[in-house]
C-alpha cells in the first residue's frame, strides 16, 4: 500500500429504509430523518441521512477494502450536500499517507447534487498488510461468506456412531 493508491469505489443506494434505519440505530430521532412532511415544513425537499449513518458507511467502505484486521483510529468527516432517498452515494478513497502500520485515506462520498461527505480516515493495519502488499478486494471478502457453512459441532452427549 502506497500513497496515491486508489481504493475501488462503492456505490450505495440511498433508500428511505437506509435513512430511517440509520437514524433509529444511532438514536437520532430528529423528524427530518424519518418524517417527510415535517422535513418539508422545515425547508428540506425530503428526509435526509444523518451524520452518524454517513460515518458508519465511511467506516464500512474502508474496512470492506482493507479487511477485517483494519482498526479505525480516526474518522474525520465533513458533510456537504444531503443524501436524499432515491439518490446514490459513491464513495471513493485515495491513500494519502503510510507510516508503518498506520494508513491515512482521503475519502469522498458524492451524490447527484455534489459531495455529501469529505474527510480522512486513519487506520491501523495488521503488519502483513503494510509491506507493499495489495489489499484484498471487497468482493473477495464477500465471496468467503458464500462458502458452505461449516458442519455444526456434534453434541458431546450424542452417540459417537
Amino acid at each position: 500500500m502506497n500513497p496515491g493508491d486508489v481504493l475501488p469505489s462503492l456505490e450505495i443506494p440511498i433508500t428511505r429504509t437506509l435513512i430511517v434505519a440509520g437514524a433509529v440505530a444511532s438514536r437520532d430521532y430528529q423528524d427530518v430523518h424519518h418524517d417527510a412532511e415535517l422535513a418539508r415544513e422545515k425547508g428540506s425537499p425530503d428526509i435526509f441521512m444523518n451524520i452518524l449513518t454517513t460515518n458508519g458507511l465511511v467506516g464500512r467502505y474502508i474496512t470492506d477494502h482493507l479487511g477485517p484486521g483494519a482498526v479505525l483510529r480516526k474518522v474525520a468527516i465533513r458533510l456537504g450536500a444531503p443524501n436524499y432517498p432515491g439518490d446514490t452515494m459513491t464513495l471513493t478513497g485515495t491513500v494519502a499517507e503510510v507510516d508503518g502500520d498506520t494508513v491515512r485515506v482521503r475519502v469522498v462520498g458524492a451524490n447527484g447534487i455534489g459531495h455529501h461527505v469529505t474527510g480522512t480516515v486513519t487506520v491501523t493495519l495488521p503488519p502483513a498488510r503494510t509491506a507493499g502488499t495489495a489489499a484484498a478486494p471487497a468482493a473477495a471478502l464477500t465471496d468467503a461468506s458464500a462458502a458452505e457453512p461449516a458442519a455444526a459441532p456434534r453434541n458431546a452427549r450424542e452417540d459417537p456412531a
